[in-house]
C-alpha cells in the first residue's frame, strides 16, 4: 500500500493470533481434548485502550428495499423480535443513493418546472401527515451503466437513443462551488471489454458541449480499480486534444496509426455554457452534456468501425462510467421497484430504542435544497438526530473526492445554517484493501480520502465525524475458515490506512455496517457469521472505534447472486408460508455481544487489549480475545475459535505492572457458548434452514487453569479477581 504507518496505538494491541495451517482432521477424527490446541490471554489490564457505552455504541441499520418489502419486513411482531437481539442505536441507510437515484424523502414537495412536472425536486418540509413510505426516482439524464442497487438502469451515453442524453451534476459548476472554472473537470470512461485497435471517437453532443476536452487512454489493466503497486495513469492521444469544440457531431482522427487500448476518457474542461432551450435556470446552461460516443477504427474508406455496444440494457451496452449525474428529472421517473421506509415510520418507532438516529442526506444525486428541506422537517418535529450522514459511499460511485467534497461543502453550509447543534460527517466509505486510491491529483496524491479533506479543511467546513463500511469478502463461495483469520488484520490495516490519511483521531468513528460480503452466500447465515460480526465488533472497539451499526437488522429471505450457496446478510429469516422468523447465527452473536460479554446498561465499559501467546512459536492459531472491565466490576473476555474442528484450550491471566505477579480468574466463572452444539444449518437453496437452533449454553465453573473452547464458537468468560 505504498507508505504506511501503523500508529502508537495500534502498536500496543495484540488483537489476535492467526492460523496458517488450517489443514483439516483426518476422516472422523473427535474434535474432543485429543484434538485441542493449547494457547494463553493475557490482558493487558494496566490502562484500557478506550471506553463505551454498550447501548449506545452497539447498533444496526434498516435500508430502503424492494416493493412491498418495508410493510412485510416492519411488521409489530418482527419489529419485537429484532430489538430482543439487543442492539442499541439504529442508522438509516439511503438505498436510492447507491441506485443512481433522487430521493423523495417527502412525496409532497414542489417541481422547478411545476407545469410539466419535471426539473429539480424539493420535498415539502411543513407538517402534514407522516411520512410512511419514500420512493426515489430515476434519473434520465444518468451516466454510468453500472449501480450498486438493483443495477437495472444503463447509461445514456451508450444506449442508442440520439434523443436521449447524460449529463454532468451543474452543483459542481463554479457558480455553485465558488471555485475557479476549471477546479472540476468532468469526465466519462467507456471500458471497451478487451484491448481493442483504435484511432478514432466520435462524440454526439448535446447541450451545453465541452468547448475544450482531452481524449486519454489508460496505460494499465484497470482504471476504475486501483492498487497501491501500479502506477498507470491517463496519457493523451497524439492528437486527442480539442480547444475548439462546436457541439453537435465531433468525429476526431487521435492517432495516425492504430493503438491497442481497452479504456478511453473524454477529460472535459470548458463548457460552452449554453442550453437546448431558452431558460433562466442556470443549471440548465452549465455542465456538459454527450448523447451518442462511438470509438473504433477508420477505415480506407472514411468509415467509423464502433466497438461500443448501443443499446439500452444494462448487461448488453459497452460499460460507461462518468463523474456525476444531473439530478433532474420527471414525475414519470418514480422507480416503485426501491422503497425507503419513510422517515416518520422510523424515527417514531420502538426500534430507535429511544436514542438519537444516524440520518442520511442525498448528495450525488439529489440538491442542496432537497437535503436541506429534509434535516428542517426532522428538526421541526422535534426528533433526537445522531448526525447526518452526507451521501454514501461516493468512492464506490467513482466520483472524485474533490467532487463529492464540493457536493459535501455545499450541502454542510446549509444545514449549518439550520443548527448549530447538528453533527455532520461522511462518506461512509466502500470496504477497500491496502489504501483508497483515486486517480493521482497535479502533486501526485493518489489519497482519495485526503484530498476529500483537505477541500474540506480549505473550505473551513465542518466534517463532525468520519464513517465507513467493512465487507472484507467479495468470494463469498470460497471457505470460510481462512477468511475468518484475516478479519481483525484487514479491519486493522484499513483504519490505520485511514489514519495515515489523515482521519482525524479526536473525532468519533462510525461503521456504519459491516457484514462479511456484499454478496449473499451461506456463510452470513451458518455460524461463521456469528463468528465474523463478533470478530469485527471486538476489534473496532480495541482499535478505539466509537459505533458499530451491523447491516441485516431487518428479516429477510435467502438469496444466490453469486450462484454458489444461498444465504444472506440477517439476523432473523421470514419464512414463506407462516409469521413465524427463524432466529440466525446473526440474531445470536448480537445477544453474546450486548447481553454477556457486555453488560445491558448505560454505564461505561473500559476495553482492554489482550495479548496472546502460545507454547510453540512458528504457526499461528486462530482465536481472538477481545477483554472488557463492566460497571458490575466484572471482567468479560469474548473469545473466538475460529478453527472449524478443532477445540482449543484458553488459559487467561491478567497483567498489572512488570513487577506485578499475573492474576487469574477467582471464584466462579460464568462461562456463555455458542457453537455448533447450539446452531447447524441446513443448506437446502431457497429452502435453507437453521435444524438446531438454541441459544447460547450457560454455566458456571470455578476459577480454573484452561477454559475449553469448543470448534468455531463464541465464549463469553466472566468472573472476578482477588481482592
Amino acid at each position: 500500500m505504498g507508505t504506511r504507518q501503523i500508529s502508537k496505538k495500534l502498536t500496543l494491541v495484540c488483537l489476535a493470533c492467526f492460523l496458517t495451517d488450517t489443514a483439516p482432521l483426518r476422516a472422523g477424527a473427535s474434535a474432543g481434548l485429543r484434538n485441542s490446541f493449547h494457547v494463553s490471554a493475557v490482558v493487558i489490564a494496566d490502562h484500557p485502550v478506550d471506553r463505551f457505552i454498550p447501548s449506545r455504541s452497539i447498533g444496526a441499520g434498516v435500508d430502503g428495499h424492494e416493493r412491498g418489502e418495508c410493510a412485510q419486513m416492519f411488521s409489530p411482531r418482527n419489529i419485537a423480535e429484532m430489538r430482543s437481539a439487543g442492539l442499541g442505536p439504529l442508522t438509516y441507510r439511503l438505498r436510492t443513493e447507491l441506485a443512481g437515484e433522487v430521493w423523495h424523502w417527502n412525496p409532497r414537495g414542489t417541481w422547478s418546472d411545476a407545469v410539466h412536472q419535471c426539473g429539480y425536486w424539493t420535498s415539502d418540509d411543513s407538517i402534514a401527515e407522516p411520512i410512511n413510505l419514500s420512493y426515489g426516482y430515476r434519473l434520465p439524464r444518468r451516466g454510468n451503466t453500472i449501480d450498486q442497487a438493483n443495477d437495472d438502469g444503463y447509461s445514456r451515453i451508450a444506449d442508442g437513443d440520439e434523443d436521449s442524453f447524460w449529463k454532468s451534476n451543474p452543483y459542481l459548476d463554479s457558480h455553485f462551488t465558488g471555485d475557479s472554472d476549471n477546479a472540476h473537470p468532468q469526465w466519462v470512461v467507456i471500458d471497451l471489454g478487451a484491448a481493442k485497435s483504435v484511432n478514432s471517437i466520435r462524440i454526439r453532443w448535446g447541450t451545453p458541449y465541452a468547448q475544450r476536452y482531452r481524449i486519454e487512454y489508460w496505460t494499465g489493466d484497470d482504471p476504475m480499480h486501483l492498487h497501491t503497486d501500479e502506477k498507470d495513469d491517463w496519457r493523451l492521444f497524439p492528437k486527442g486534444e480539442v480547444n475548439d469544440g462546436s457541439g453537435r457531431e465531433e468525429n476526431i482522427r487521435l492517432c495516425d496509426k492504430a493503438s491497442s487500448v481497452r479504456f478511453i476518457r473524454v477529460l472535459l474542461n470548458r463548457s460552452a455554457g449554453t442550453s437546448a432551450q431558452p431558460s433562466n435556470n442556470i443549471r440548465d446552461r452549465v455542465g456538459f452534456a454527450i448523447r451518442e460516443i462511438g470509438i473504433g477504427r477508420i477505415d480506407s474508406n472514411g468509415r467509423l468501425h464502433d466497438y461500443v455496444q448501443h443499446t439500452a440494457d444494462r448487461h448488453k451496452q459497452t460499460t460507461v462510467y462518468v463523474s456525476s449525474t444531473d439530478p433532474w428529472h420527471r414525475a414519470e421517473d418514480i422507480d416503485y421497484n426501491i422503497e425507503q421506509p419513510g422517515v416518520d415510520f422510523i424515527l417514531r418507532n420502538e426500534l430507535t430504542n429511544h436514542l438519537p438516529v444516524l440520518l442520511p442526506a442525498g448528495v450525488l444525486y439529489d440538491t442542496p435544497a432537497n437535503a436541506v428541506a429534509e434535516i428542517k422537517y426532522l428538526l421541526r418535529r422535534g426528533y433526537a438526530l445522531e448526525g447526518i450522514e452526507l451521501g454514501e459511499e461516493p468512492d464506490g460511485q467513482w466520483v472524485s473526492p474533490e467532487d463529492y467534497a464540493a457536493l459535501y461543502t455545499g450541502i454542510a453550509r446549509g444545514l449549518s445554517a439550520l443548527s448549530s447543534r447538528l453533527k455532520l460527517g461522511g462518506p461512509s466509505l466502500q470496504n477497500f484493501e491496502e489504501q483508497l486510491l483515486t486517480w493521482p491529483d497535479a502533486s501526485g496524491n493518489r489519497s482519495w480520502m485526503n484530498r476529500f479533506l483537505n477541500y474540506v479543511h480549505a473550505a473551513r467546513c465542518r466534517f463532525d465525524f468520519f464513517s465507513f463500511e467493512f465487507y472484507p469478502f467479495d468470494d463469498i463461495c470460497s471457505d470460510a475458515a481462512p477468511q475468518l483469520l484475516e478479519i481483525p488484520k484487514r479491519l486493522g490495516a484499513m483504519m490505520a490506512s485511514l489514519r495515515t490519511d489523515g482521519v482525524p483521531t479526536d473525532i468519533p468513528w462510525l461503521m456504519a455496517e459491516y457484514g462479511y460480503s456484499v454478496f449473499t452466500g451461506r456463510h452470513e447465515v451458518d455460524i461463521e457469521g456469528a463468528l465474523f460480526n463478533a470478530d469485527t465488533v471486538g476489534t473496532f472497539l480495541t482499535l478505539g472505534g466509537s459505533k458499530a451499526y451491523q447491516y441485516g437488522y431487518e428479516p429477510n429471505y435467502l438469496a444466490d447472486e453469486l450462484k454458489c450457496s444461498w444465504g444472506n446478510l440477517m439476523m432473523l429469516q421470514l419464512n414463506p408460508n407462516s409469521e413465524q422468523l427463524n432466529r440466525l447465527s446473526g440474531y445470536y452473536g448480537a445477544q453474546v455481544i450486548t447481553k454477556e460479554w457486555m453488560q445491558p446498561t448505560n454505564e461505561v465499559h473500559d476495553v482492554f487489549s489482550v495479548s496472546i501467546k502460545q507454547p510453540r512459536s512458528g504457526s499461528s492459531l486462530p482465536i481472538s480475545v477481545y477483554a472488557v472491565h463492566r460497571p458490575d466490576k466484572q471482567w468479560a473476555l469474548l473469545a473466538i475459535n475460529k478453527h472449524p474442528k478443532r477445540s482449543a484450550r484458553l488459559a487467561v491471566q491478567f497483567k498489572f505492572s512488570d513487577i506485578q505477579p499475573p492474576m487469574n480468574f477467582a471464584g466462579p466463572v460464568e462461562v456463555i457458548q455458542f457453537s455448533r452444539q447450539q446452531y447447524t444449518w441446513h443448506d437446502d437453496g431457497p429452502n435453507g434452514h437453521p435444524i438446531r437452533n438454541l441459544p447460547p449454553a450457560r454455566f458456571t465453573t470455578k476459577a480454573a487453569s484452561f477454559y475449553e473452547l469448543p470448534p468455531y464458537s463464541l465464549t463469553v468468560l466472566r468472573g472476578q479477581l482477588p481482592d
